[in-house]
């Protein structure tokens, strides 16, 4: 771990004496003690050091948080490897030393800095859960010492007076036109993490390079610079400025382009119901919903203010189901609204469920959501689009491992689809790239229930997305259709598309490593399958070595991603089936998609070949009795 210089005066100088004879461990613990002004978090580490907990001060100190996926992304407390006030410091600094670097006008252009409503730390000692409550919000301490960073440095900041939807910071960073941005979020995590999600001037999470390259300036400069722990500055600097409610208002006005149907939305009858997971979305769905004439969505009481402890919710993630969606879904029978949108607590994510004739509801997975919007986006672009508009220059695009559907509509319809590696991030530099280049994005989307409409936001955004879904919904209802039966109709027009994701646990990374070896030398060295069971393997795309049998030359169209773990195997049937890694947990996930053609009509039996041809890649390719892996608790 790098330094600028000696670790200052240390109060505890009995504790820095007790030596742990790990010289890397002492100058660590040394380095924390010195650093850090947040007595709870220093107290932590004091009382692991008076016990003798070394392991655990290793495990803590002297390893460092990287950037995965969705930026920065960990439990709260003690340790350069957990989200606590030191660690958004020093990854703040690193930041400003990067941005130095890359921009001439940064102290022109400024900072952008969000937070969501997480308010707890939560701190574990010796085998003990100990909540305490710090001064304020912790995200909003965290986005505070984001700030007084920068402002330390003369860096224009424009920090959001009160918590706002992720979607918020990026759209921010391009309307502002700053050179970056961060978020201090952990979305639908845990309640005991948080985290720190970057953005960069294009309004896109940061890819490679910058990702790289901050890590190694964090690491060049870790102690705390004069200022930097100055949390009042965002109190008492001129180069703090709110943009809360410009950003608000334009984005409301921004929205107001993907609306097509206002007059109808004014008219109907049909009611929503809307939770917010305890988390940002209440009042700017509510905006959303006016800003496209609707009468507002009936909030869930319990669900609708924010409670970083998410009271009502075994775990605050929209994706997990009806299991999650109790509460709304009760109160939408006893407000005989039909339709229930839920955000997750950063607003970035949306579900969705519809009551169906007999009374059950139907809870749309993000694939058949992606299918929804795909239809409508295209349907509302070709319906509005001027005579001289060319469908050759519209593009969509979905991560890897999500559905193929919009392939297939583009393939009939005549626009473009695009496939990124996974993860929002490649997604949003992507459409940057098209937009620049003066293609029109309708739409984006990745499985896990985020999704893009339009291009105001290059990010997922739930807050779009629930009010785009109550228009569709409006629409179809004054057609004597469902969402569920027009998501029928599409799969009849384009092909069903059936899709199955879950995942096994492994804590072992050579067992993980082995596996994949494995199939990268199957049945001869630097050789793939050709079968799987009985089911024949047409193509194989592997993203971390930058091979695809598909491609004349061999090599990958994605960007390779040697960081992580991912073999995609297209089969002769039609199904298509992605074995890949997790970023942040010890998982090797399964995405497997049945891509049917029109004809193919019969659901049941296009399900039954799909889940055999599951079984046959669990059996074969992952061997999970013979390499201990713990398939996924229910």
């Amino acid at each position: 771990m790098g330094e600028c210089g000696a670790p200052g005066d240390v109060n505890s100088n009995v504790l820095i004496a007790r030596s742990t004879g790990d010289a890397q461990l002492d100058k660590a613990v040394w380095q924390w003690l010195s650093w850090d002004k947040n007595q709870k978090t220093k107290e932590q580490i004091e009382s692991l050091l008076q016990n003798g907990k070394h392991k655990e001060l290793r495990d803590r100190l002297c390893c460092r948080l990287t950037f995965g996926t969705a930026g920065l992304r960990s439990a709260m407390g003690a340790g350069f490897c957990y989200i606590n006030d030191l660690t958004v410091i020093q990854s703040t600094q690193g930041i400003y030393k990067y941005l130095e670097r890359c921009f001439s006008d940064f102290k022109q252009r400024g900072f952008v800095v969000g937070y969501d409503t997480r308010d707890i730390w939560h701190f574990k000692l010796s085998g003990r859960l100990v909540l305490s409550l710090n001064e304020g919000q912790v995200s909003h301490q965290l986005a505070k010492l984001t700030a007084a960073v920068l402002l330390a440095k003369d860096v224009p900041v424009y920090f959001f007076s009160t918590y706002v939807p992720t979607p918020f910071v990026p759209y921010a960073v391009q309307q502002l036109k700053a050179v970056a941005g961060v978020m201090i979020t952990a979305s639908h995590n845990r309640k005991e993490d948080n985290g720190y999600k970057v953005y960069w001037e294009n309004g896109a999470q940061i890819t490679s390079p910058h990702d790289k390259e901050i890590i190694k300036c964090i690491e060049e400069c870790v102690e705390p610079w004069n200022g930097s722990w100055n949390e009042n500055l965002v109190d008492t600097s001129p180069l703090r400025q709110d943009p809360l409610k410009k950003i608000c208002d334009c984005y409301m006005e921004d929205l107001k382009k993907i609306c097509y149907h206002r007059e109808l939305n004014m008219q109907t009858n049909l009611k929503f119901v809307h939770t917010s997971f305890h988390g940002v979305g209440h009042d700017y769905v509510q905006l959303a919903f006016k800003a496209f004439g609707f009468q507002p969505p009936i909030p869930v009481p319990e669900q609708k203010d924010p409670d970083p402890d998410f009271s009502t919710v075994k775990c605050p993630n929209p994706e997990e189901g009806e299991s999650v969606l109790e509460l709304s879904l009760r109160l939408a029978e006893k407000e005989n609204a039909k339709v229930v949108v839920a955000t997750d607590p950063d607003a970035d994510r949306l579900a969705v469920a519809e009551q169906e004739e007999n009374g059950c509801w139907k809870v749309f997975t993000g694939n058949e959501l992606a299918a929804l919007f795909g239809w409508w986006m295209f349907s509302c672009w070709k319906e509005n689009c001027s005579e001289d508009s060319d469908v050759k220059n519209v593009y969509m695009l979905a991560t890897t491992v999500s559905s193929k559907i919009l392939r297939a509509i583009a393939l009939k319809e005549g626009f473009h689809f695009e496939e990124t590696l996974p993860g929002f991030k490649w997604i949003g530099s992507r459409v940057k790239d098209l937009v620049d280049n003066g293609k029109e994005v309708l739409f984006a989307f990745e499985e896990s229930i985020g999704f893009m409409c339009g291009t105001s936001v290059l990010d997922k955004d739930g807050v779009s997305a629930a009010v785009v879904i109550a228009e569709m919904a409006t629409y179809l209802e004054s057609k004597n259709l469902t969402l569920a039966q027009k998501l029928i109709e599409i799969y009849e027009m384009y092909g069903y598309h059936i899709s199955k994701t879950s995942y096994f646990l492994c804590y072992d990374p050579p067992t993980i490593k082995r596996i994949f070896e494995k199939l990268r030398n199957f049945d001869a060295p630097q050789s793939y399958p050709k079968f799987c069971g009985i089911y024949n393997i047409l193509h194989v795309r592997d993203v971390t070595t930058g091979y695809d049998s598909s491609q004349l030359n061999k090599k990958s169209v994605l960007p390779v991603s040697k960081s992580s773990q991912m073999i995609t195997f297209t089969f002769q049937n039609g199904c298509v089936a992605t074995l890949r890694t997790s970023g942040t947990e010890p998982k090797i996930k399964y995405y497997a998609e049945m891509c049917a053609l029109p004809e193919q009509s019969d659901r049941t039996e296009l399900e039954e070949e799909l889940q055999k041809l599951i079984e046959a890649l669990i059996e074969n390719f992952l061997e999970p009795d013979k390499n201990g892996l713990i398939w996924r608790s229910a």
